[in-house]
């Protein structure tokens, strides 16, 4: 099938495609995100409409080609730049610790992707409150293959996510079978019933932007970083409230085991501004603590 339109854009020194976007995959059999033959595939939802991207690198990494499908096809590749990360600016980032540094220099390619979708990141980060990846991965799988629409183009499989009427007439049960407790379905469904104000938020600076997406009952400053994130390329939205990325930040800095999120955000002072870049940098080269205790259990809630 051919594209509806097709876009190339010009990449920095070391520009890597699927390093990149990668962080917008919501784990490996996201029916919304492909990896294929070197393409990355992308199926969203716009304010146009649904629409499928086709991203591919050539002339050695120096270019980035997007084909794109459905109603949503031209505005999908208007922003294709900034889906790549053309409004970052790594050069405002300063290393302050070795292994920043070491980081920094072994990822010179590195680029804050920004969507402007927030709908489309706060759903998945809803859905990962307080629960295993495997958890929130899997009820992401179930609602958007459930509710969502077959993506436009060529390729089979994939899917766009329920829109915001959508999700908002889920029934109890199928967020049940999902594993998907009554705080997190209220918490989609409160912010779907005010999405219009809430996609206002991906135009703002960080604090506002923060501000507006907390004024939903459910959605708390861990929720509202992992959103903006994505849909913001915010390089200050630090994710604060996590179980593991304290103690790895601080492992990898200064080898304490035990760093909660005061000791993050001390570690982190001298990157202000950029904050989430840092942390971005030290999950690539840095390794948490060995673990002592087991792993979260996983709580099949469908079968209670």
């Amino acid at each position: 099938m051919p594209a509806a339109a097709a876009r190339t854009w010009t990449a920095p020194p070391f520009y890597d495609l699927r390093s990149n976007l990668r962080v917008l995959r919501r784990g490996p059999y996201d029916p919304c995100y492909r990896t294929e033959d070197g393409a990355v595939w992308r199926a969203t939802r716009t304010p146009e409409g649904p629409a499928t991207l086709r991203l591919t690198a050539r002339a050695a990494g120096t270019e980035v080609h997007g084909e794109a499908w459905g109603p949503g096809a031209e505005w999908a590749l208007d922003r294709l730049p900034a889906l790549l990360g053309a409004e970052d600016d790594p050069s405002a980032f300063t290393p302050h610790h070795r292994l920043t540094r070491e980081a920094h220099r072994r990822n010179p390619g590195l680029r804050l992707p920004r969507t402007g979708l927030v709908m489309e990141a706060l759903i998945p980060s809803v859905l990962e409150q307080k629960v295993t990846t495997h958890e929130a991965y899997r009820a992401w799988r179930l609602l958007v293959r459930r509710f969502g629409e077959r993506a436009p183009g060529p390729h089979d499989g994939m899917y766009v996510m329920p829109d915001c009427r959508a999700w908002c007439r889920i029934p109890s049960w199928e967020w049940h079978r999902a594993g998907v407790d009554s705080k997190r379905s209220a918490a989609v469904i409160r912010a779907a019933q005010r999405a219009a104000r809430l996609e206002e938020a991906a135009s703002m600076e960080l604090a506002p932007a923060m501000a507006r997406l907390q004024l939903i009952p459910g959605i708390g400053p861990w929720t509202a970083a992992e959103t903006l994130q994505r849909s913001n390329g915010a390089p200050d939205a630090l994710t604060v409230g996590d179980l593991h990325l304290p103690r790895i930040i601080g492992h990898s800095l200064t080898g304490a085991r035990d760093t909660d999120d005061d000791g993050m955000l001390e570690l982190l002072a001298p990157y202000e501004g950029q904050r989430h870049r840092a942390a971005r940098l030290i999950l690539m080269v840095g390794r948490g603590p060995s673990r002592r205790q087991p792993k979260f259990p996983i709580a099949d809630i469908a079968r209670l």
